[in-house]
């Protein structure tokens, strides 16, 4: 057989036929789409184009068929492209047919937007416009497999393009039943399954409103992302937060427990219902929405609010560090820039599910500007959530070590330091800093130019009040001290 050979293909869509030996599936009439969250930016990526083997979701979903009495084969069509084969499952409310096997028909390069079809009345047709087969689509791979009405099937290599009637056009995948049925006629089956291609994550945007104290308006949105291969229309859409573990490396089937006490109201009509499920949250959106394939779609997720909020100028020397035993290295240094980041911190009035917060504030005509973006992590009620929105610039720092003694003998150690820090706007600024001394486990300190706001076991804050164009300098001196047991080997 040689090489199918295809020119761009025209499509209009098509209405469903029972012919000999084989019986379509209508559409879905109702979906229902359980999506867990992804942060995967191929997903919500402008400029990806295709589908994408990312993502996770659980799709209920009803079909009407038209069977025939005895065994026969039934194709449904219009499947996503990244399906879990093994938890794909079919059953007929009425119990009047049964699946005796299945097999799912993967939608492949230049077929996949024809896999489909499979099931459906169709005309195949030349470079001129004639005719070369119609009756029932049986397959779409290395050439197009038809079925006529007298039960004879042509396999066609060449053609110019595939025309039906209707309404809608399936893509995707397709899946071929064997069914044994009590009886002939129109019955409803529910289809469920896994798929790749559909995610979600939170969206935030606060602007931040003019003023000293820290006041934001608050948004916060659920963005979907659709590269399943298919399209969906009017599914109700249920947004699962949290990380439930996958067990396998691709069309994972995550466990999921029976939803369970907690449920909040929806504060309006427009936002999703939140409840809980197993260990998760879940939000149930109030409307049916369309996901067309190769779209972002946003929805609400809670009503906007005004929240207070803290700003901060950080400078931050290393981390909590917990050495196996004091380092007594005069040039230990775990780390520092002249850098001075701003971040913003807020208190969740509600569980924020994990996703990225942009922020904008207002210029000196009163346009909102973009002034950094961060990722929130899952949130509980009344938890902290700080992000950093970028490197200030007209602050600085600069940090020098001015002492250090090791006394070996005595199990003690000292070490000072000097921050510069400098203001080079037209107001003054108030400067966090945040050491961590981590020579060793205990320590305490001896003196500062400045009482520390905060003082933990691994961390010592300062808050700095730097005039308008102007410098403060910043002293501290810490002393660590150890017992024979934790002292360094030679």
């Amino acid at each position: 057989m040689t090489t199918p050979h295809r020119t761009a293909l025209a499509l209009a869509v098509a209405c469903a036929a029972t012919l000999a030996g084989i019986s379509p599936a209508h559409a879905a009439n109702d979906t229902r789409i359980t999506l867990y969250r992804s942060d995967n930016a191929a997903l919500y990526a402008s400029n990806s184009g295709g589908s994408v083997d990312d993502g996770y979701a659980v799709v209920r979903e009803q079909r009407t068929l038209t069977l025939a009495a005895g065994t026969h084969d039934v194709v449904i069509g219009d499947l996503p492209g990244f399906l879990d084969s093994e938890a794909l499952a079919l059953g007929f409310p009425s119990g009047d047919a049964r699946v005796v096997s299945q097999r799912l028909l993967l939608a492949q390069g230049a077929s996949a937007a024809l896999a489909g079809l499979a099931g459906h009345a169709v005309e195949v047709l030349g470079s001129g416009g004639q005719l070369l087969a119609g009756g029932t689509l049986l397959r779409a791979g290395d050439g197009l497999l038809v079925r006529d009405n007298s039960g004879s099937t042509t396999l066609v290599s060449h053609y110019a393009a595939v025309r039906t009637n209707g309404t809608e056009f399936p893509t995707g995948s397709s899946l071929n039943l064997r069914v044994d049925a009590a009886r002939a006629g129109q019955t409803r089956a529910v289809l469920s399954y896994p798929t790749s291609g559909l995610g979600w994550r939170a969206a935030y945007v606060a602007t931040l409103q003019s003023g000293v104290a820290c006041r934001m308006q608050f948004e916060s949105r659920a963005s979907i992302a659709n590269r399943s291969g298919r399209d969906w229309h009017d599914a109700q859409l249920t947004l699962i937060a949290g990380e439930p573990n996958m067990a396998k490396a691709q069309a994972p089937r995550p466990m999921m427990a029976m939803a369970r006490g907690y449920s909040a109201k929806a504060e309006s009509a427009d936002v999703p219902q939140q409840d809980s499920v197993g260990d998760y949250r879940s939000y149930s959106l109030p409307t049916a929405v369309d996901l067309p394939d190769g779209s972002v779609s946003q929805v609400p997720l809670y009503a906007s609010r005004t929240l207070d909020c803290e700003r901060t100028a950080l400078y931050e020397n290393g981390n909590s560090f917990g050495p196996q035993q004091p380092i007594l290295s005069r040039d230990f240094n775990q780390g520092g820039s002249d850098a001075i980041v701003s971040t913003l911190k807020l208190k969740a009035f509600d569980s924020l599910p994990a996703g990225f917060l942009r922020v904008l504030t207002a210029d000196r005509q009163g346009t909102p500007q973009f002034i950094g973006e961060g990722r929130i992590n899952d949130t509980p009620k009344g938890s902290d959530a700080t992000i950093t929105l970028g490197t200030a610039f007209d602050l600085r720092a600069e940090r020098t070590r001015t002492a250090f003694s090791a006394d070996k003998a005595g199990r003690t150690m000292d070490e000072a330091f000097r921050i510069n820090l400098s203001n080079a706007g037209d107001s003054a600024r108030t400067v966090t800093v945040r050491e961590h001394p981590s020579r060793w486990r205990q320590w305490t300190l001896v003196s500062s130019s400045s009482k520390p706001s905060r003082q933990t076991p691994d961390t010592l804050e300062f808050r700095v009040e730097v005039p308008a164009n102007g410098k403060v300098l910043l002293d501290y001196a810490v002393r660590y001290s150890w017992t024979a047991e934790d002292s360094p080997q030679p």
